[in-house]
C-alpha cells in the first residue's frame, strides 16, 4: 500500500501549510512552503553578512585574506575570532541556501 503525503503529516502540519500556502493539497502546498522557508532563511543571512561588512567595511573575502595576512586590528580578540567564525558560516549558510533555492525551481 503506497503512503499519501497526508498519511506522513499530523493535522496541525497539514492545516498550516494549507492555510499559509491557500491550498489544500498538500503534494503543492509542501514544496510552496519549504520554497518560502528556504526564501526567509536567505534574506535572514543576508542580513547577518551585511552586518558584518558593515562593521568591517568590507566583504569576507576581503576580510579573510586581510585576516589571513594578519592584517585585521585585534585580530586575536574573542570577539573578532567569533565574527570571523560566524561571518564565515553566514557565507557558507548563504551559499548552500540559495544552490537549495536553485534546486527548488
Amino acid at each position: 500500500m503506497e503512503r499519501t503525503y497526508a498519511d506522513m503529516i499530523s493535522k496541525p502540519i497539514y492545516q498550516i501549510l494549507t492555510y499559509m500556502t491557500h491550498t489544500s493539497r498538500i503534494e503543492i502546498a509542501l514544496p510552496l512552503a519549504v520554497r518560502e522557508l528556504v526564501s526567509l532563511k536567505l534574506k535572514e543571512t543576508a542580513g547577518e553578512i551585511r552586518s558584518f561588512e558593515q562593521r568591517y567595511g568590507t566583504d569576507f573575502e576581503a576580510f579573510k585574506t586581510a585576516w589571513h595576512q594578519k592584517q585585521v586590528p585585534n585580530q586575536y580578540s574573542y570577539e573578532v575570532e567569533r565574527d570571523f567564525r560566524e561571518w564565515e558560516a553566514a557565507v557558507s549558510d548563504y551559499e548552500q541556501l540559495d544552490q537549495m533555492r536553485e534546486n527548488l525551481l
